[in-house]
């Protein structure tokens, strides 16, 4: 016996050419909500520029997760293939995003911004690190709407189920824990962190609290979830996923380490 997979249309609304899908809402959600709840902050506990920039800055961040993103998932992912299809690096609409790709390319355009505008770079990566975990849940959802992304063979799980693109066979719905893990359970970290004045007055704490944390909850969710097919694992139990997760934590830890001195 599996839970049966709710089949929600992938594509949320068409009208005639125009179509919106709920991976596509999925970023807007994730990209406004944080805006919000960034500015909130800003505004209170993790005062890091003025408003306006604050406004200017989403989008640098914007451009950075949808460039570092595609660019992440053609180098890690699949070099080969697009070494040899180029131009299909740029169909952002056939899908194709990294995590880890996003992450540089936010960290590139908070560098950037902050040099620009003579800021703390350690809290403004303070503030936007805060935030993320809203737009890791909204694609983590979007991921299970699509079916894509799914967990590991589990037939004897009560709560796992069949996959559109799985197979017959019975499944970790790994995107949910990973909404989970990434999303609600790092938000509330870091939430509980921006109340800590001792954290808070330690510039790039929370940022590290972040890295650290995603890289644990990654590999958690990687432990359900089916390596990507033309990957597989590539050491022993090690996923891309989790491979690439391990330099996170490693920053993360030297960004607690350290932030003392930057108090």
């Amino acid at each position: 016996m599996a839970v049966a997979f709710p089949a929600i249309d992938p594509i949320a609304l068409e009208l005639g050419p125009i179509v919106v899908r709920w991976y596509a809402l999925a970023y807007v959600a994730g990209i406004l909500g944080g805006w919000r709840y960034a500015a909130s902050l800003n505004a209170g506990r993790l005062r890091a520029m003025a408003t306006e920039q604050l406004d200017d800055f989403v989008v640098w961040v914007t451009l950075g997760i949808i460039l570092g993103g595609r660019l992440g998932y053609v180098l890690f992912y699949k070099p080969g293939y697009y070494l040899g299809e180029p131009l299909e690096a740029l169909m952002l609409w056939r899908g194709g995003m990294s995590f880890h790709g996003g992450l540089l390319g936010v960290v590139a355009a908070i560098v950037l911004f902050a040099r620009r505008n003579a800021l703390d770079l350690f809290r403004v990566g303070d503030l936007v690190t805060a935030v993320v975990p809203i737009g890791l849940f909204f694609g983590r959802i979007a991921n299970f709407i699509n079916g894509e992304l799914y967990g590991r063979a589990a037939p004897d799980v009560p709560w796992a189920m069949v996959f559109p693109h799985g197979g017959p066979e019975p499944r970790h719905p790994s995107q949910l824990y990973q909404a989970g893990l990434e999303g609600l359970c790092l938000l509330l970290l870091l939430y509980a962190l921006t109340h800590s004045a001792k954290w808070r007055n330690r510039p790039g704490a929370i940022a590290g609290a972040f890295l650290a944390g995603y890289g644990v909850a990654r590999c958690i969710g990687e432990l359900f979830r089916e390596p990507d097919a033309h990957l597989g694992f590539l050491w022993g139990p090690l996923t891309m996923g989790m491979l690439l997760s391990l330099p996170m934590m490693a920053a993360g830890a030297w960004l607690i380490a350290t932030a003392r001195s930057r108090a």
